[in-house]
């Protein structure tokens, strides 16, 4: 048995006789990337994927049923729900009172997460963009950019935030530390285990805590920008508190405008922590990208008219008639043009069959 990171994709590594793959948070590796693992059995190796949040593409490939769904819907044992609220900023006696209700968790001996979209001031958003954020989704649907507008004010930045935060009236005399990509390994490692030994009350960091963070005294995140991160990322952000035995409180902060879609999309993630249903939403937001190739959302489909998730009683029955048909005549001989149909069907889209 191997255990590794993106490394054991890498040319250099060979298997003797590669029989299974399990691939966890899937939505964090490209569809090119699972597909290099899995060509490194001499035969097709089984392929084992877990998501808290299906990307679109890969919930789109379940309901044509190229995929077996298994669904793990109850919580960890010991693990608590997570309560989530959207405080938009025309809610100035709600934003104050975020921050007095973080104080009020450090109190009780708890911890606080806030997590911002940039590092700094002069951050472009690179490191949102690396681990699956908003501008990835750059795509329009029906008429309508996934995008939000630009700000009215600067993004909040963790280092900026670091230093007002510590000016808070309402945090006065806690412990608050920045977390984020730029620093080197043994920074975030010492700041991450001061954390994890309650040696830091607030942890202010970028979305490098999206993933691997298990700190079960932390119970509040505070998300800053909160319409800037995708829905996926928002529910694999929110799942950092509340893992031990106690409740957790997530507190989503949005700039965006009334009606927007961005403030919709913030919203269903705090009405909602069923990773599957957000998978849903995200699909219905974003699209299922290319079925048969390597886009894995977005409005560059090979579906022109259907749409996934409305139309799934007719991609239902469809298959069970395809079903019945190559039951009755493996050959296609007496299905002449659905035998012409996949003869036109080209080598590179038959390929991303196969491909999870």
């Amino acid at each position: 048995i191997v255990v590794g990171t993106h490394a054991l994709i890498a040319d250099k590594v060979e298997f003797l006789d590669l029989g299974l793959i399990v691939i966890d948070e899937q939505h964090r590796f490209g569809v090119e990337q699972r597909e290099a693992l899995r060509l490194k059995g001499k035969q097709p190796p089984h392929v084992l994927t877990m998501t808290a949040t299906p990307i679109p593409r890969t919930l789109a490939v379940t309901v044509f049923g190229d995929l077996d769904v298994s669904v793990l819907s109850e919580l960890p044992q010991g693990r608590q729900a997570i309560t989530s609220h959207v405080i938009t900023d025309d809610q100035p006696q709600l934003v104050a009172r975020v921050w007095q209700r973080v104080a009020e968790e450090v109190g009780q001996g708890r911890q606080a997460f806030v997590v911002c979209p940039r590092i700094d001031d002069a951050d472009d958003g690179a490191e949102l963009l690396l681990t699956g954020g908003i501008p990835e989704e750059q795509e329009f649907v029906e008429g309508e950019e996934l995008v939000p507008p630009k700000p009215k004010r600067p993004l909040a930045a963790a280092i900026s935030v670091t230093q007002s935060l510590k000016q808070n009236a309402a945090l006065k005399n806690l412990r608050i530390e920045v977390l984020h990509g730029r620093q080197s390994s043994e920074e975030k490692a010492d700041v991450m285990n001061r954390f994890t030994n309650k040696e830091i009350d607030v942890l202010v960091s970028t979305t490098v805590i999206e993933v691997g963070v298990d700190v079960p005294n932390a119970t509040t995140m505070v998300i800053l920008d909160a319409d800037r991160f995708g829905v996926s990322q928002l529910h694999q952000l929110r799942g950092r508190v509340g893992r031990g035995g106690l409740p957790g409180l997530c507190l989503m902060l949005t700039s965006a405008e009334e009606g927007s879609l961005a403030l919709e999309r913030v919203k269903a993630v705090a009405e909602t922590t069923d990773g599957f249903k957000l998978s849903e939403i995200d699909l219905e937001l974003r699209r299922e990208g290319d079925v048969l190739g390597a886009t894995q959302s977005g409005g560059r489909s090979s579906l022109r008219l259907l749409r996934v998730l409305q139309d799934s009683k007719l991609i239902q029955d469809v298959r069970a008639e395809v079903a019945d048909i190559f039951q009755a005549d493996p050959t296609l001989e007496k299905h002449p043009l659905v035998a012409e149909t996949l003869i036109q069907l080209d080598k590179a889209r038959q390929d991303f069959l196969a491909k999870s």
